[in-house]
């Protein structure tokens, strides 16, 4: 893997694949740079040279503790600088947060935006987060995916169930611990808005059909930015790039090279 030396020391590391413009992933909790992008990927590299960020604590990237979803916008800005040209910028979930943090502070360095469903602080409260504490410190790392998954995402039982016998779960129950800091620094965000109201570069917000829509500040977003559209995925929830990957890289693909 490639790296550069964010804010604080910090050693963030990326993939780069592909040809064609620029675009940065940066993937969401319970995935890394690798399994968020498994599917999509391959289909991006024909259009994109493709920089996949490893947040904290994934691939060759510094693992900390107490770290705020800020600071990781500033991983995410550290790479698009280190790329040295305008790039386009994808994220996804909580990589949305940061994406978009990163942005705010990116004047001129990015061509597009594109979130899919940025978390809204409020899906892990102070109670949530307790009950997922527990879970972590008594090492069950397979009830602290299914309890946040089932409970906080509303993954019908039945889809997670046959979503914990395939090939995909295992990758999930081994980023779990990394993503409790995710979900830490995502507790402690202050999120509005409306910081970004001045955020003068075109952005497009995915958002699954099948999605719960209040779990995703998207609205909120597509609200106050000054030049957004939604893209809905039809017949897909929080996943797509992994549940149709063709539809998802065809979306991104339309909006960003148009």
């Amino acid at each position: 893997m490639l790296s550069v030396t964010g804010p604080g020391g910090i050693e963030v590391s990326y993939d780069k694949s592909g040809s064609g413009p620029p675009l940065v992933l940066v993937h969401g909790s319970f995935s890394d740079h690798r399994t968020n992008w498994e599917f999509v990927k391959p289909l991006f590299e024909k259009r994109f040279t493709v920089y996949a960020m490893a947040r904290r604590g994934r691939g060759e990237t510094d693992a900390t503790e107490g770290h705020s979803l800020e600071d990781e916008g500033r991983d995410v800005a550290a790479v698009v600088s280190a790329i040295g040209e305008p790039v386009f910028l994808l994220g996804h979930s909580y990589g949305a947060q940061t994406a978009l943090a990163a942005a705010a502070d990116l004047l001129g360095r990015v061509r597009k935006l594109v979130l899919y469903e940025p978390a809204w602080p409020r899906v892990v409260g102070p109670d949530a987060l307790a009950r997922l504490e527990e879970l972590a410190q008594g090492g069950d790392w397979d009830g602290f995916a299914v309890t946040f998954f089932r409970d906080r995402l509303f993954v019908p039982v039945e889809e997670l169930e046959e979503l914990r016998t395939t090939s995909l779960w295992p990758p999930i129950i081994a980023d779990a611990e990394a993503s409790l800091g995710d979900l830490r620094a995502l507790s402690r965000y202050d999120f509005q808005a409306e910081r970004f109201r001045d955020l003068r570069v075109p952005v497009l917000l995915q958002v699954g059909t099948k999605s719960p829509r209040d779990l995703y500040a998207t609205d909120a977003l597509a609200a106050t930015l000054p030049d957004v559209r939604i893209g809905e995925l039809a017949g897909q929830a929080h996943e797509g790039m992994t549940t149709a990957p063709e539809m998802y890289a065809d979306a991104v693909s339309r909006f960003l090279l148009s």
